[in-house]
């Protein structure tokens, strides 16, 4: 984690949104390295929730029904909301998502989950113009027909308007965990596998002619009970003088991590928004904050579900255009929780 982080520069750049490709390496890691993160990135996607495909004219809505079930989507499965499941989670990882829409003789034969850090993309003739790049052999070879490429940027800024992954600032913290862990793990590696120190004390000059034999002698012996006890059997060890033993290191106390561990995951927790009695954490929580955490996510929900529907829509339109469907058609997501709907009704009859 400590190299990815020497040597990832998170400049950003004017016209090609080129990030560093450590950068996306060094967020990799971080899903690898720290289970929570990545715990975190598929409950987002799991809790996003679904969806469904509304034709505003009723006679289209069953053909509809049937491409959002069965499209395939490369080598990943089939169905519109497989897609869109794989296209959120590069959101959040990457910052951005691409994929395209497969067509052959005018019609739709799948959808296409791009790898985010093969494309870019670059500001055309004017602001709102966007062009597509893939990168193949160190070159970026420019996208000529983009009417098929669905693209979308998480959390876009005018400093950087191709999108900032959730992880950007958590890996220095990712790194100070790790280290943490590393450090409790060699701690325990030395309490539980005991090092031991022999030590032979020649008691006369007789002895002391002998001393080096003897102790290589020790040695040997020692190598082999202690070896023989690896493989599951005992056997005795016996020295003649005075050779006296010790354990090393066993008297030393393990550091309580417990605090400096939590306090960092509370920050990687918080920047994901997600309660963290949903990831089984048992932290002390009241029944007020867990609602309060709960509205907190519904909102991120939300964020994320209008940035997915100019994408799904793009998908179901050039479905219909492809049959000849004079018409849109518009998402209908499932109710996250039927919680959040009583609020909100409760809420209404307040106001009224």
């Amino acid at each position: 984690m400590t190299a990815f982080s020497e040597r990832c520069t998170f400049g950003e750049s004017t016209n090609i949104s080129s990030v560093n490709t450590f950068e996306y390496e060094l967020y990799e890691a971080l899903r690898a390295a720290v289970p929570i993160l990545d715990a975190c990135v598929l409950k987002i996607v799991r809790l996003a929730g679904g969806f469904k495909l509304i034709a505003k004219n009723e006679k289209y809505q069953e053909e509809l029904d049937n491409f959002q079930k069965n499209i395939p989507v490369g080598l990943s499965g089939v169905s519109v909301n497989e897609f869109v499941d794989i296209f959120l989670d590069s959101m959040l990882t990457y910052g951005k998502g691409i994929g395209e829409i497969l067509v052959k003789n005018n019609q739709i034969i799948g959808l296409y989950n791009g790898d985010p850090t093969l494309f870019k993309v670059s500001r055309g003739k004017n602001p709102c113009d966007r062009k597509f790049f893939a990168t193949a052999g160190g070159e970026d070879i420019l996208i000529e027909d983009s009417s098929r490429i669905l693209y979308a940027c998480l959390n876009p800024n005018p400093k950087n308007p191709f999108g900032v992954s959730v992880f950007r600032g958590l890996p220095s913290l990712a790194g100070i965990l790790m280290k943490i862990y590393s450090s409790i793990g060699q701690n325990f590696e030395r309490a539980g596998n005991v090092r031991y120190a022999v030590t032979y004390k020649p008691k006369n000059d007789s002895d002391m002619t002998y001393a080096k034999d003897r102790a290589i002698q020790i040695a040997k012996e020692w190598s082999d009970g202690m070896a023989m006890t690896k493989n599951g059997n005992v056997k005795d060890f016996i020295a003649i003088g005075d050779v006296d033993i010790k354990v090393i290191g066993a008297d030393n106390q393990i550091i309580d991590s417990e605090v400096p561990v939590r306090q960092l995951l509370e920050q990687m927790i918080s920047k994901l928004s997600i309660p963290p009695f949903l990831l089984g954490l048992n932290w002390s929580s009241t029944e007020r904050m867990s609602t309060q955490q709960c509205d907190i996510l519904t909102s991120e929900l939300e964020y994320y579900r209008r940035l997915l529907n100019p994408v799904i829509t793009q998908i179901s339109n050039t479905f219909l255009r492809s049959i000849g469907a004079d018409c849109d058609s518009y998402v209908e997501w499932d109710t996250i929780n039927l919680l959040d709907e009583t609020e909100l009704a409760r809420a209404r009859l307040y106001n009224a």
